[in-house]
C-alpha cells in the first residue's frame, strides 16, 4: 500500500528528550526472525503509526506520524524455537492529540532481503498501556514492493464496529489483497487469487495430457491460487512449468514454509530418497529389479537398522536445482550429511509380523486404519448398484457366518455393513486396465458385527466390466488359511485393500482435505480483514495448506508424478477425483452429519448422535474432537455475534461466504444442500466447526497413519498386477505352489512400493514448528481476554478428550483399539502440549500442513 508523503523528523535523533514541542515520544519494540542466509532489518527500515481516533480530513485516514527508524538489536534464542529473533527499538513522535495507535506501516529499506517480523509492541507513554500488532509476515523491499505494508492493531473488529480512522486502511488491504486477475506473480506480491487446476498436465506430450479440471459440469473441482505463469500453445489452457520438479513457484508470502520448516521437509525428502536409492541399488547389483523374492527379503532389504551413509550425490544435485535458493540448499545439506540406510519398522508389523494378515485386522483398520471414513451400515439386501443392479453376493453366502441371526435379522440389528469400492470405480476400471501392470477390480466387501464388537468379513465380491452396461461378478469367501480356498481370499483381500488404497490417497486424503480447504483460505485472505474475529478464528487452520497443496500438484498429482506411478488410477486419478467430488457437499463434511449419511449413526435428540459400532474408534475419538471444536467456535461466534441480524449484517462475512460458494467451490454452487446460509450464529457456527474439522482432525485421521499401515506394503498395497486365479488356470497351479510369491508377483513391484514407501514417510512426519489444536504461535494473537479465557477451556477439554483416549486404549473389552497387530488408536489424541517431531502416530495439527 503506498503511503502519502508525510515530513520526518531527524530520523536518527529519537531519544524522548529531543521530543519536538506539544509531541510525545511512543516507544516500541520491534522483532524479527533470523533465517539462515537472510539479510537483518536495519537504519534502513522504518515505521510509522496511523491513529485509530484522529481523523486526517486530507486522507480520509487516521492521522499518520513520521517515519522512525529501527535502533540497535538483540538477539535471543526464543524456548521450543529452532530459530533466534532480533529486538529492535523504535521510539515516535507523535503529537499530543494522537490518540491511540491502531496500524503500523512498515517500510523494509533493505536492497535485496525480505525478513519475517513477528510482532511490534508499543508502550503508550499516557496511560502505561501498551499496543500490540501480532505480524508473522514476511516484508519485502521496497525496491520490489513499490509499496509499504501494514499491520493492524491485534483488537478484533467487525466491519461496522471498525474505528472510522482505521475503515479505508481496511478496505485499501482488502482491494490489494485481491489483485487484478493480470499477469503473472512475482515472488514477493501478496495476492489471492482463484484458477483451474490446469497446471497437472503437459499437452506437447501424448502421455502427459491431462485435462483442465474446474470451470465445467464435465470435470469440476475446486480452485487453486493463481500464479498466471504462461499457457501451452498447444491447448491454450494448461499451465506451464519451468521443470518437471519444481519448487521455485509462486504462491503468496505468508502462505509459505518458514525457511527453517522448508528445510526440514527437503531433509526428510532427501532421507527418504536414500531409504529408497540404496534397497533399489542392491536389487540392481544382485538382479532382483521386479518383485521381492519373499516376505522374509521384503523385510530385510526394506527395514531395520544400519550404520548411516553420506546422501547420494546425484539426489543432491537434483536438490540444487530445483529448491528456491542456494540458502535453502545449503541449509538442507548441513541436515542430511548422513542419512540411515533403511525404512523405519511400522508400527502394524512392530509386535507381531503376522497379524496384518488375519481377517479381524483386516477388518479393524476400516474403523482405526488410516482410512477408517468410508464403511458404511448396509441397509437393503443384497447391496444394490445406483443402475438397480443387485450384488451378487445371496443369502446362501453368509447366513452360515451370522451367530444364528437371519440375514434380515442382521439387518434389522444394524449388523451388517459394507466397504463400497463399487460405483465410483466402475465407468473408469476398463480404461485403468489397459494401463501397464494394473490388474484390479471394482469391490464390495460385507462384514458382520460380531457380539464381541469386532468385525468379521463375510464375503468378497469382485467385479469387472463385461460386454457393454454387463457386469461380471466373482464371490470370494472366507476360508482357513493354507487351503486353495484360503489363498484366493488372501488375494481378494489384497484387492480390497488396493481399492481402499487409491481412495484414501487421493479422495479421503487429498480431495476432502487438501483440495477443498484451499479455496477457504484463498476467500479468507481476499473478503476478511485481518481484524476481523472470523479471520483471527480460522487463521492457524490454513497455515501451510497453500505450500504443501502446491508442492503435491507439482511432484506428486502431476502427469507421470509419484501418485500417477504408484496407485492403481493411474493417469485416470485426478479425473476421477473430480466425479466424485461432483458429490461433495460441505454439510456432510461435519463428523456428526458425515457419520449418519454412512448410517453409522443415527440422529438423537439435541444435535446429539448415536453410533451403531459402540467400537468405532475413530468415531468415538473424533466426535469427542468434534464437540470440543463445536464448543470453542460456539461461545467465540457468540462473543462476537449477539443476534442473528449481526451475522447477516457482517458484509466481509457474507463476501466471504459468497466467494466461497461462488467462486472457490464454483462447480457446487447449484446443489441447494451443499451449503448452510450465513443466516444465523448457530450456521455460522457449524460451518466454522465443519471447516477447523477437515484441516486439521479429519487430516490428521486420514493422514499421520499412512507409515504405522501402509508403511508395510501387502498390509496396504497400492496396485494389483495379476488378477485372482480361476479354477484350473495355470496361474491357479503357480499360487497352490507358491501362494507367497504368488501374492507378491501380484502387489507392487518393488520399485513401486519403495517409492511409495518414500512419499508415505514424508507425509506420517510432524516437523519441529508443528502448531497442534488448541495452540497458537502466540498468546498476543488477540487483546480480548474472554477469548483468550475461552481458549483455555478449549485446551483443557482437549487434554478431558486426551484422558479418555488413554483410557480406551487400556480397556481390553475394546476390541478394535488396538486389534491383532497391538497398535492403539492415537490418531485423534490431541496432544495439545506435543512437542515431538518425527512420524509418532499422534498429535492433532490446527492445518493441513504436511
Amino acid at each position: 500500500m503506498q503511503m502519502p508523503f508525510c515530513p520526518s523528523l531527524n530520523l536518527w535523533d529519537r531519544s524522548p528528550a529531543h521530543a519536538p514541542e506539544n509531541h510525545i515520544a511512543i516507544d516500541g519494540t520491534v522483532v524479527v526472525s533470523c533465517h539462515f542466509g537472510l539479510s537483518l532489518p536495519g537504519k534502513t527500515t522504518t515505521l510509522r503509526l496511523f491513529s485509530s481516533t484522529q481523523m486526517d480530513p486530507n486522507t480520509g485516514k487516521g492521522k499518520l506520524s513520521a517515519e522512525a527508524p529501527l535502533r540497535g538489536g538483540k538477539k535471543t534464542k526464543q524456548q521450543g524455537r529452532k530459530t533466534s529473533t532480533m529486538a529492535y527499538q523504535v521510539t515516535f513522535f507523535v503529537d499530543a492529540e494522537f490518540g491511540t495507535p491502531g496500524a503500523v506501516v512498515v517500510k523494509n529499506g533493505l536492497r535485496n532481503d525480505q525478513f519475517f517480523l513477528r510482532h511490534v509492541q508499543l508502550n503508550l507513554p499516557e496511560d502505561g498501556r501498551s499496543v500490540h500488532f501480532e505480524c508473522n509476515s514476511w516484508v519485502y523491499p521496497y525496491k520490489k514492493t513499490n509499496a509499504d505494508r501494514v499491520f493492524f492493531i491485534n483488537t478484533s473488529y467487525l466491519p461496522d464496529r471498525t474505528p472510522q480512522a482505521l475503515r479505508l486502511l481496511r478496505d485499501e488491504e482488502l482491494r490489494s489483497l485481491r489483485g487484478n486477475g493480470r499477469g503473472e506473480r512475482k515472488d514477493w506480491e501478496r495476492v489471492y487469487d482463484y484458477d483451474l487446476y490446469n497446471d497437472l498436465g503437459d499437452p506437447d506430450k501424448e502421455d502427459r495430457a491431462r485435462p483442465a479440471l474446474g470451470g465445467t459440469a464435465t470435470h469440476p473441482y475446486p480452485r487453486r491460487c493463481r500464479t498466471g505463469r504462461p499457457l501451452f500453445k498447444t491447448d491454450g489452457v494448461t499451465e506451464t512449468r519451468k521443470h518437471l520438479i519444481n519448487l521455485d513457484f509462486y504462491i503468496p508470502p505468508d502462505e509459505r514454509f518458514s525457511p527453517t520448516k522448508l528445510a526440514e521437509v527437503l531433509a526428510l525428502a532427501v532421507q527418504a530418497v536414500t531409504h529408497f536409492v540404496v534397497p533399489e541399488s542392491n536389487a540392481l547389483f544382485h538382479g532382483n529389479v521386479n518383485s521381492f523374492r519373499s516376505f522374509d527379503q521384503l523385510k530385510d532389504d526394506l527395514y531395520g537398522r544400519r550404520p548411516p551413509v553420506a546422501v547420494d550425490g546425484q539426489v543432491m544435485d537434483k536438490l540444487k536445482t530445483s529448491v528456491p535458493s542456494h540458502k535453502t540448499y545449503k541449509q538442507v545439506s548441513k541436515m542430511v550429511k548422513e542419512t540411515p540406510v533403511k525404512f523405519p519398522i511400522p508400527q502394524v508389523i512392530e509386535h507381531d509380523q503376522e497379524a496384518w494378515r488375519s481377517d479381524e485386522e483386516f477388518a479393524r483398520e476400516m474403523l482405526a486404519g488410516l482410512n477408517p471414513v468410508v464403511i458404511s451400515r448396509l441397509e437393503v439386501f443384497p447391496p444394490v448398484s445406483r443402475g438397480g443392479k443387485k450384488s451378487s453376493i445371496t443369502e446362501a453366502h453368509i447366513e452360515s457366518q451370522l451367530q444364528g441371526r437371519t440375514v434380515q435379522k442382521a439387518l434389522d440389528d444394524k449388523r451388517l455393513y459394507l466397504l463400497d469400492h463399487h460405483d465410483y470405480l466402475m465407468p473408469y476400471l476398463r480404461r485403468i486396465n489397459t494401463q501397464q501392470g494394473v490388474c484390479v477390480y471394482a469391490s464390495r466387501t460385507l462384514l458382520f458385527l460380531r457380539d464381541d464388537g469386532a468385525l468379521k468379513p463375510l464375503a468378497i465380491e469382485l467385479s469387472l466390466p463385461g460386454d457393454g452396461a454387463e457386469v461380471s461378478s466373482r464371490v470370494i469367501l472366507p476360508a482357513t488359511p493354507g487351503t486353495t480356498d484360503g489363498h484366493l481370499w488372501w488375494l481378494a483381500k489384497a484387492h480390497v485393500s488396493v481399492n481402499d488404497s487409491g481412495y484414501h490417497q487421493l479422495i479421503s486424503h487429498w480431495l476432502f482435505t487438501h483440495a477443498t480447504v484451499e479455496p477457504f483460505i484463498i476467500a479468507t485472505k481476499r473478503q476478511m480483514s485481518a481484524m476481523h474475529p472470523i479471520h483471527k478464528l480460522l487463521e492457524p487452520h490454513f497455515k501451510d495448506n497453500m505450500q504443501i497443496n502446491t508442492l503435491a500438484r507439482s511432484i506428486l498429482l502431476s502427469a507421470g508424478g509419484i501418485l500417477e506411478r504408484t496407485m492403481y488410477p493411474g493417469k485416470y486419478a485426478m479425473e476421477m477425483s473430480s466425479a466424485i467430488y461432483s458429490e461433495w457437499r460441505f454439510t456432510e463434511q461435519s463428523l456428526p452429519n458425515e457419520l449418519v449419511k454412512r448410517g453409522m449413526a443415527s440422529k438423537m435428540g439435541g444435535g446429539a448422535i448415536a453410533l451403531h459400532v459402540e467400537d468405532y474408534p475413530y468415531a468415538v475419538d473424533g466426535m469427542d474432537v468434534w464437540r470440543a471444536i463445536e464448543g470453542w467456535v460456539r461461545t467465540y461466534c457468540a462473543h462476537f455475534y449477539h443476534s442473528d441480524a449481526a451475522v447477516a449484517a457482517d458484509a466481509e462475512l457474507q463476501a466471504w461466504w459468497d466467494d466461497v460458494r461462488r467462486v472457490g467451490h464454483g462447480d457446487r454452487q447449484r446443489d441447494p444442500a451443499c451449503w448452510l446460509d450465513l443466516d444465523s450464529v448457530a450456521n455460522l457456527a457449524e460451518s466454522l466447526s465443519t471447516l477447523i474439522w477437515i484441516a486439521s482432525a479429519l487430516h490428521a485421521a486420514v493422514n499421520f497413519g499412512q507409515y504405522g499401515y501402509a508403511g508395510y506394503m501387502p498390509n496396504r498395497p497400492t496396485r494389483c498386477r495379476r488378477f485372482v486365479p480361476l479354477p484350473d488356470s495355470p496361474e491357479m497351479a503357480q499360487l497352490e505352489a507358491d501362494p507367497d510369491r504368488f501374492f507378491l508377483d501380484t502387489v507392487p513391484d518393488r520399485f513401486t512400493a519403495t517409492l511409495g514407501l518414500t512419499l508415505i514417510e514424508v507425509l506420517s512426519n510432524h516437523t519441529s514448528d508443528e502448531l497442534y489444536l488448541g495452540q497458537r504461535a502466540t498468546a498476543a494473537w488477540t487483546d480480548d481476554g474472554e477469548v483468550l479465557q475461552l481458549l483455555d477451556r478449549f485446551r483443557e477439554e482437549l487434554r478431558r478428550v486426551e484422558k479418555r483416549i488413554t483410557e480406551r486404549n487400556r480397556d481390553p473389552r475394546l476390541k478394535n483399539r488396538k486389534g491383532p497387530a497391538k497398535v492403539p488408536y492415537t490418531l485423534l489424541f490431541p496432544d495439545v502440549g506435543g512437542k515431538e517431531k518425527g512420524i509418532t502416530g499422534k498429535g492433532i495439527p490446527n492445518s493441513v500442513s504436511i
